[in-house]
């Protein structure tokens, strides 16, 4: 027997895709981007960096290993919705303990399938990045653009997900310790630096230099996180006030407020990378990395000139920025993300040099 179709997706440009609801049915206005990575669609939807982002996944089978409770990023999935073309609600995984579609419910994010998602994503790619209506297939499509009209992306989306009070992940015998800025970090980051021996004090995003150099760190971390780095102005007067005290490593987010804490400019790319494949070259040792990545927003290689990074990584593809250092500050930061999950680990090394910073 044939489903009736049931949902809907508007795009602000008058495009329709019509498919069949799963998670919550509810209403929502998102960012839509697309990601290519063919597993690690709970992490993905874990990833607090999709704040207020519809993801459109490529790979065309979606939920057939379940949810597993230890492969979560963050406990609380900020996700705004999530687009595939076929969702399976039958996982055959020993370690499932619940469906896709029931923690979608349990957190408010609506889904949607049965949609091309080929199509949707040549659209995104000849189109860029838009906003994006969820609804009933009911919804006529004036009204859905006149919502569209009426209904901006936040910009607060760092604030909503950092942590509220300081945490700490401790391990036996610590060599180091890193004070981590949580804007949306992914807690695999946070195991990363614990398997290297350090004890991660994570403080949130607009803790100030003072008081984070009174935890007396050996190094500073600084996460990925959602939307326009501009929009974080507090955490970027940190980091200034942090150059020169101690080492300095930031990933994705992390590495945009980095670069513009030295005077550097960020702009939106057309519609981001995301994915588990994207290749990039390193200029220290010229070496290809295969890296997973996540983001909308890059560095101005022209804005570069006047300050004291310099460029350590290539993306391959475009050709756009994806690490800077400045080695008289032992500070560096790459745009895409060596603790990879999911994705390749090719660019697991950067924790050492981190580590390797710390000791020196």
């Amino acid at each position: 027997m044939v489903k009736d179709l049931n949902r809907k997706i508007i795009l602000e440009d008058g495009q329709e895709y019509y498919g069949y609801g799963f998670g919550v049915k509810q209403e929502k206005v998102c960012e839509i981007v697309f990601n290519t990575s063919m597993v690690g669609y709970q992490e993905i939807l874990s990833d607090p960096s999709y704040t207020d982002q519809a993801v459109v996944m490529t790979y065309p089978l979606i939920g057939n290993y379940g949810m597993a409770d230890d492969d979560y990023e963050r406990d609380t999935p900020t996700l705004g919705a999530l687009i595939v073309r076929e969702y399976n609600d039958e996982p055959s995984n020993f370690r499932s303990t619940a469906t896709l579609s029931k923690i979608m419910e349990k957190f408010g994010i609506p889904g949607i399938y049965g949609i091309d998602t080929r199509k949707l994503t040549r659209s995104i790619r000849d189109f860029g990045s838009r906003k994006m209506l969820i609804t009933d297939i009911s919804t006529p499509l004036e009204k859905g653009l006149n919502i569209l009209k009426s209904i901006d992306i936040p910009t607060d989306a760092v604030s909503r997900v950092s942590c509220k009070k300081i945490m700490i992940s401790n391990i036996e015998n610590p060599q180091y310790h890193v004070v981590a800025i949580d804007c949306g970090m992914k807690m695999n980051i946070v195991r990363s630096l614990n398997q290297k021996g350090c004890k991660v004090t994570i403080v949130p995003w607009n803790t100030p230099a003072k008081a984070i150099m009174a935890l007396d760190p050996d190094g500073v971390f600084i996460s990925n996180g959602p939307g326009d780095p501009v929009d974080v102005p507090e955490t970027i007067q940190t980091i200034k006030d942090l150059i020169g005290q101690c080492p300095i490593f930031g990933i994705c987010l992390g590495h945009q407020i980095i670069s513009l804490a030295y005077g550097a400019k960020t702009y939106k790319l057309k519609f981001g990378h995301r994915g588990g494949n994207h290749p990039v070259r390193n200029l220290e040792n010229n070496k290809i990395e295969i890296t997973s990545q996540n983001h909308s927003y890059a560095v101005d290689v022209n804005s570069l000139k006047d300050t004291d990074l310099t460029i350590t990584h290539i993306n391959l593809l475009d050709h756009t920025i994806e690490g800077v250092k400045c080695a008289k500050d032992k500070v560096f930061s790459v745009q895409y993300h060596p603790e990879s999950a999911p994705g390749p680990q090719d660019s697991a090394y950067l924790f050492d040099r981190f580590i390797e910073m710390m000791g020196e």
